[in-house]
């Protein structure tokens, strides 16, 4: 008999531009040389990573990066600190620059706010690729929080310039800003998240709310991922995260239920299928 699962795909799920950019960057140097050096992984997905190895991409770190040259080496969408740039000088090797043009103004901002003595304060991950770019620009000398509690132990200037790493959530930054100017710190407050992400922290309860269960497709070092998952789960309990096909479970089902196939800006859309088809076959 089966379930006869009704599963619709999120169509608003899926790559943001950045990452289509650095992918099909790739793909079309893949094609000509049959090899490419990337540092760090494309996009936070493991399977998508994977597609890509097998056509040859290389992924390395800052270290290997050093004993690399005359090479092409991709950066992807998070963007590179300046570092980088100088040691792809020093190496003859040309850089492939996917960064997301939404980072680089980031980044700009960053450098001159830096350069005109302001003390900058990033909300952000640490350790996040797309943050290190950040802290580059100001010598590693901006202070990252990643939380209003740790943004509590931190021993602030009494006047700074807040910025966002791009993917965190709007209502969020917007808090902490009045938090801050609620205890008498002097903020200038730059709001530099992307509404391609950001909006769809707008879209996705509707859609989480629609279903009988939500099936959220995001690879586990996503950042994103992390929180749009988090958005489906408090707008319907009935969310169950997933990283591939493998981690789906029958019994996380029931006959006849309609379930939403949601994922972060990092799942690759073929992926999502996959996890539909498996849906539709139980």
């Amino acid at each position: 008999m089966g379930y006869k699962l009704k599963v619709t795909i999120d169509s608003d799920s899926g790559f943001c531009f950045g990452v289509v950019y650095a992918i099909d960057m790739a793909e079309d140097i893949l094609t000509e040389d049959g090899y490419l050096y990337c540092l760090g992984d494309i996009v936070h997905n493991d399977e998508e990573v994977s597609r890509l190895k097998a056509k040859g991409l290389k992924i390395i770190n800052h270290d290997d990066l050093k004993s690399i040259n005359n090479e092409k080496v991709l950066i992807r969408a998070h963007g590179e600190a300046p570092e980088t740039y100088k040691l792809a000088l020093e190496n003859n090797i040309t850089l492939i620059d996917a960064s997301c043009p939404v980072v680089l103004k980031l980044q700009n901002r960053i450098k001159t706010s830096y350069d005109s003595d302001e003390k900058i304060v990033v909300f952000g991950k640490h350790g996040h690729a797309e943050v290190i770019g950040l802290q580059g620009q100001t010598n590693n000398e901006a202070l990252v929080f990643q939380s209003m509690e740790e943004l509590e132990q931190l021993d602030l200037p009494a006047k700074f310039t807040l910025y966002s790493q791009t993917t965190k959530s709007t209502d969020t930054f917007y808090q902490i800003k009045q938090n801050l100017l609620d205890k008498g710190y002097e903020v200038k407050a730059n709001d530099t998240i992307c509404r391609q992400v950001s909006n769809r922290d707008k879209d996705l309860p509707e859609f989480a709310k629609k279903y009988d269960k939500i099936v959220f497709v995001s690879g586990k070092k996503s950042s994103n991922g992390k929180v749009l998952y988090e958005v489906c789960k408090k707008h319907n309990p009935n969310t169950f995260f997933v990283s591939d096909v493998s981690e789906l479970d029958k019994n996380m089902f029931e006959e006849g239920n309609t379930v939403g196939i949601a994922g972060a800006t990092s799942t690759p859309m073929w992926l999502m299928e996959e996890v539909k088809q498996v849906l539709e076959s139980y």
